[in-house]
C-alpha cells in the first residue's frame, strides 16, 4: 500500500475530472479511510514513479 508523506509543501490547483472518475475515487478514499486529496496524491505519485520511459525520444 502507498504511504502519504505528511508535512510537505503544497500548492492549490484546480482540475476538471470526469464525474465517474471522481465518484470512483471518492468511494476508494472512503473505503480506505483516506481523504480524497491524499488518495489523488498517492495515485499521481504512483503513476509518475511507474511511467514507462520512451528511450527513443
Amino acid at each position: 500500500m502507498w504511504k502519504i508523506q505528511k508535512g510537505y509543501e503544497s500548492v492549490t490547483k484546480s482540475f476538471r475530472l470526469p464525474i465517474e472518475l471522481v465518484e470512483e475515487l471518492d468511494k476508494l478514499a472512503y473505503e480506505n479511510n483516506l481523504s480524497l486529496n491524499q488518495l489523488v496524491i498517492q495515485c499521481l505519485r504512483y503513476s509518475l514513479d511507474n511511467l514507462e520511459k520512451d528511450e527513443d525520444k
